[in-house]
């Protein structure tokens, strides 16, 4: 037993060297609480809030300091300042995609959010040309959602005011808006394969954002152990059924010159560059780039308006503000449009301010740095994992007074016009900024004021007992369950 002890502590202390050798052969990496063997910092981690570990560090560390997940050093920038500097200023050398093992198992490298290189590149651009062939940023996207924003109003109706919960229903619109672009068409509320579809996604969000899948991605070969991370797998799996299901029926009926939506675009592309060995549109890329698109642009959404719904439950007032709005520049005789929004300052404060609250994606999406860089004093080695604190930059206090309070002043002047934020990164920020950013933007006003626009939401409790606690605070932030009633007015 003394041996193996001895045995232990000198493997320890090897480890230790390499990872001190390592990091000052490749660069003198930022300072940072000195890792454990094997497990890197991860005690000193709250998997539950790690954006709030990270904060608590920064204190000791400074806004630039190295952590270590696992083996693996991660650089974590806090604050505006630092988080400005890198994506902004230096874009294109920290636009990389950094380590996600849970999502790398799924995509294997595929797809438009975990690609790198000439291939994000390319499935970047070329996603960005079709969504803006199929209408976001136009008018006929601003059409697609009044019209999916109506049926939500029908669905909520049958409620007949009676306590539901909004989950499902709140996902409905996003979910169809992002279909009828890919597949050229939308989904009953009942049909069976949609309410199937819209369970992976919430299961997949809810579950990538748990204490475990933090663990896992800090410790990969905990693949081979059972856990939430097989439900992942599983939904993942089901999804690529449908969506090769789908491909398949326009494979069937392609019309190389007249492409109804996403997937044709993808298909004629992928026939043009057949002969190409080098290409990037192949069947991989496609139903990555379809399942991205699916996950960034339904769950998300989905999400902020459900945590959104709950806030004004919270706070009655704010809502009440916001119909009083909708009534003086809208009415009740026609559907909310975008043009409407510069005349509402205070309905656009309170959308972003639902936004900088929830804090969706706390820590975001991790990057990379795409060759050796020298970044304030020091050396970041090429491929280092970076991660951004999002919320230090929304919870700012010296922007945004009182940050934990839910306050719409946070984006008023003094004269009640609209202020923006550069601090503001709900979306993240440069070259890796969300792709979906304006499709969100409008689907969120929209579909808030038409809520607000034909119901009055009823909590089931006394506001001031309302909880607003998020249950998990991982990758995305959840919001507890609950239920209200919708009255329509």
């Amino acid at each position: 037993m003394d041996l193996f002890i001895i045995l232990v502590i000198c493997l320890s202390c090897l480890i230790l060297l390499s990872l001190w050798n390592r990091s000052y052969a490749k660069g003198k990496l930022p300072p940072g609480p000195t890792p454990l063997p094997v497990i890197g910092n991860i005690l000193q981690l709250n998997t539950k809030n790690i954006s709030k570990s990270i904060s608590m560090l920064a204190k000791d560390y400074g806004p630039v300091l190295t952590v270590y997940f696992g083996m693996k050093p991660t650089v974590v920038l806090h604050g505006y300042e630092a988080i400005k500097e890198a994506l902004i200023d230096q874009g294109e050398v920290f636009s990389g995609r950094g380590s996600f093992p849970v999502a790398e198992k799924i995509t294997q490298g595929f797809g438009v959010i975990f690609s790198n290189g000439e291939r994000w590149k390319q499935i970047r651009r070329f996603s960005l040309m079709v969504l803006r062939n199929m209408g976001m940023g136009k008018k006929t996207i601003e059409d697609r959602i009044q019209e999916e924003a109506l049926c939500l109003v029908e669905a909520l109706k049958k409620t007949n005011a009676s306590p539901c919960d909004p989950t499902f229903l709140l996902g409905c619109v996003p979910c169809n808006v992002i279909s009828s672009i890919i597949f050229q068409n939308r989904f009953d509320y009942r049909d069976q394969k949609f309410l199937t579809l819209m369970k992976y996604f919430n299961e997949n969000f809810e579950t990538v954002s748990s204490p475990w899948i933090q663990l896992y991605n800090a410790f990969p070969f905990l693949r081979v152990l059972p856990g939430s991370h097989n439900v992942i797998f599983k939904n993942f799996a089901l999804q690529r059924s449908f969506i090769l299901e789908k491909v398949k029926e326009h494979q069937e009926s392609l019309d190389i010159n007249n492409p109804r939506d996403f997937i044709d675009y993808f298909l004629i592309r992928m026939e043009k560059e057949k002969h190409n060995k080098e290409s990037e549109f192949t069947m991989d890329n496609l139903v990555a780039t379809i399942w991205d698109m699916f996950s960034a642009g339904t769950e998300t959404t989905s999400t902020t308006m459900r945590y959104g719904l709950l806030l004004l439950l919270k706070h009655p007032e704010i809502s009440a503000k916001v119909r009083e709005e909708i009534d003086h520049v809208v009415g009740k005789n026609r559907s909310v449009c975008m043009q409407d929004r510069s005349r509402m300052p205070y309905t656009d404060a309170v959308v972003h301010e639902i936004q900088r609250y929830i804090d969706l994606i706390p820590i975001g999406l991790p990057h990379a740095v795409t060759q050796d860089i020298r970044f304030r004093e020091y050396l970041i080695p090429k491929g280092t994992t970076i991660l951004t604190d999002l919320t230090s930059v929304l919870y700012d206090d010296k922007e945004f007074p009182n940050p934990e309070k839910f306050d719409p002043g946070h984006f008023l002047d003094e004269s009640g016009n609209f202020k923006r934020s550069d601090y503001f990164m709900a979306f993240s920020a440069g070259k890796r900024i969300c792709a979906g950013e304006g499709l969100a933007r409008m689907e969120l006003f929209l579909i808030l004021t038409t809520i607000l626009q034909n119901f009055t939401l009823k909590p089931l409790v006394d506001p001031k007992d309302i909880d607003t606690t998020p249950v998990h605070k991982g990758f995305g932030t959840i919001p507890p369950f609950y239920e209200l009633c919708f009255i329509p007015v």
